[in-house]
């Protein structure tokens, strides 16, 4: 660009002003989910990597709502058009387009003959190649957990279908 040339950036006051509005709320929810991953009973080796390489990729991404699985670590994070898996066992961070994103709920409460106990599954899934597949199960084996899994796919159901 030679020294003659000038360039002109257009500022939108609506825009920025809802950006600026929407900002501490996103803040919020980083901090939120940082602080119930740092909650958890991990080894340092995946609290670091939480804290380090997810909270450095999260720095200017806007946050819609994340779940964590307190006995795997693992944890979904929800953006506007898509989620990221974060598996800190090894060290993977995997991203699925909302598009590719599907919810199965199998109620069983009625006729429970499922193998394993289970009253009440819900999964959200992807279609991806093999091996970079989505498979986050929420489930109970007590009539009094299912409120709880319901609320749960609601969250899931809204988000999909904003």
């Amino acid at each position: 660009m030679s020294k003659e040339e000038k360039v002109a950036f257009k500022w939108d006051a609506l825009t920025w002003d809802n950006m600026v509005a929407e900002e501490p709320m996103h803040m919020l929810r980083k901090q939120e989910y940082l602080d119930e991953v740092s909650a958890l009973d991990l080894p340092s080796s995946y609290a670091a990597w939480y804290n380090v390489d997810v909270a450095t990729l999260l720095t200017s991404t806007r946050i819609v709502g994340h779940e964590v699985d307190s006995e795997t670590g693992q944890s979904l994070v929800f953006f506007d058009r898509s989620l990221m898996l974060c598996c800190p066992e090894s060290g993977r961070m995997h991203h699925y387009p909302k598009h590719l994103l599907h919810c199965f709920v199998d109620d069983n409460r009625c006729d429970c003959s499922e193998h394993d106990g289970v009253l009440f599954r819900a999964e959200l899934f992807s279609i991806s190649p093999t091996g970079e597949q989505l498979c986050w199960e929420a489930n109970c084996r007590s009539e009094m957990e299912v409120p709880g899994v319901q609320t749960k796919v609601s969250r899931w159901l809204s988000w999909l279908n904003q």
